[in-house]
């Protein structure tokens, strides 16, 4: 027998006789269905299963236990978030964990990332439009449509450290006719300095086909409302990611994501994507080295079967086999510490700045996954 699966987060009642009329009932939504009593079903018709049943009976559970609501919130007290600016902004308080800084006690860029979608997620909670999906509205469910991201920027001046009280406030503004812009700031509770700020574009998928799709009218209605026109990066024009190949300075294969590396649409989440170009950096630079700021293009989506190759090239060619050297040989290790004793700040220095790629072979076929640009400063 088929199984008519409904679009999550909807209650759904029916009924059934030996007639080919099936009134089926989705929501605040009914619909007059067609359906032979042997089980076969005619064209864009459905029949209901016991086990769809038991499928509605577990997604209401799990709402009751998530408590979604269904009406903005202007405050969300377990979440720490306020809505700000004049009611279509988030702010979240958050402390950095100690399981979110690294050996130098400061929040790592992983942290970072996954505070910005933390948040990004959580604004949609309290603006009563979130579903059953990652982040998705009750109209981009009844379209079997998800969100993806396209782009993304980040720039760090500062990382906060353990136990650091961090604002991060985040709002949502129109990119295009059929995308939605997000953007981020994240500051110290106790000065009100900017420690970082991003940007990003995102767009939609249909979740079956796995193809992009316009925005209906209807999750316009949805989002439109909370549009605003406030940049946290300022960007005219922004600069394209140049294409590397496997002639590139550095090369990690045979990448194979894990179970936990995928998120709730099933592919791999974008922070394991930052990790595995950062991991193809060489230790040295980044022993002297902190990133600034961060670009990713995102140009398909990777699964949980996909074997990925990190491709890495510096914007000058002074990194050699036996660490980092200037142009007279010495060891960038020396000149650093060498340039800290002596208060010189602008040591003769290794490339600032490194183009990545990762990709994946489908069919014999090389396909790019995400290309990414990273600049960095020296640590102090």
């Amino acid at each position: 027998m088929a199984s008519l699966h409904y679009p999550a987060g909807f209650s759904a009642t029916y009924s059934y006789s030996r007639e080919q009329k099936l009134p089926i009932k989705i929501g605040r939504s009914s619909r007059i269905i067609t359906a032979k009593v042997n089980g076969k079903i005619t064209k864009n018709s459905w029949m209901v299963s016991a086990a769809s049943t038991a499928e509605v009976g577990s997604i209401t559970k799990a709402r009751t236990r998530q408590n979604i609501p269904t009406k903005k919130q202007l405050v969300d007290p377990f979440r720490q978030g306020i809505i700000v600016e004049g009611g279509v902004g988030y702010r979240q308080t958050v402390v950095i964990r100690s399981y979110e800084v690294g050996a130098d006690k400061t929040a790592t860029l992983e942290s970072l990332l996954n505070l910005l979608q933390e948040t990004a997620l959580n604004h949609v909670w309290v603006s009563g439009l979130l579903g059953d999906g990652f982040g998705a509205t009750h109209g981009m469910i009844r379209n079997s449509l998800i969100w993806v991201v396209t782009r993304m920027q980040l720039q760090v001046g500062q990382y906060p450290i353990w136990g650091e009280v961090m604002d991060v406030d985040t709002w949502v503004g129109a990119s295009g006719k059929n995308g939605m812009r997000r953007d981020w700031l994240i500051r110290s509770r106790v000065t009100g300095q900017v420690y970082a700020r991003a940007t990003s574009t995102w767009v939609m998928m249909n979740q079956q086909t796995r193809r992009l799709s316009k925005m209906p009218e209807e999750v316009r209605d949805e989002i439109s409302p909370w549009f605003i026109e406030k940049n946290a990066i300022q960007e005219e024009i922004p600069d394209a990611i140049k294409k590397l190949d496997n002639t590139a300075k550095y090369i990690n294969s045979n990448l194979k994501p894990r179970r936990t590396d995928l998120d709730m649409n099933h592919h791999v989440n974008n922070v394991k994507y930052v990790n595995w170009m950062l991991e193809t950096i060489p230790e040295i630079f980044l022993a002297g080295y902190q990133l600034f700021s961060i670009t990713l293009e995102y140009r398909r989506e990777c699964g949980s079967s996909d074997m990925v190759e990190s491709l890495c090239q510096p914007d000058e060619d002074q990194v050699l086999q036996d660490g980092l050297q200037d142009d007279n040989g010495k060891n960038y290790n020396e000149l650093l510490q060498a340039s800290v004793l002596e208060g010189d700040a602008s040591p003769s220095r290794p490339p600032l700045c490194f183009t990545h790629l990762l990709q994946m072979t489908v069919d014999s076929k090389t396909e790019e996954i995400v290309r990414g640009r990273t600049t960095w400063k020296r640590k102090l």
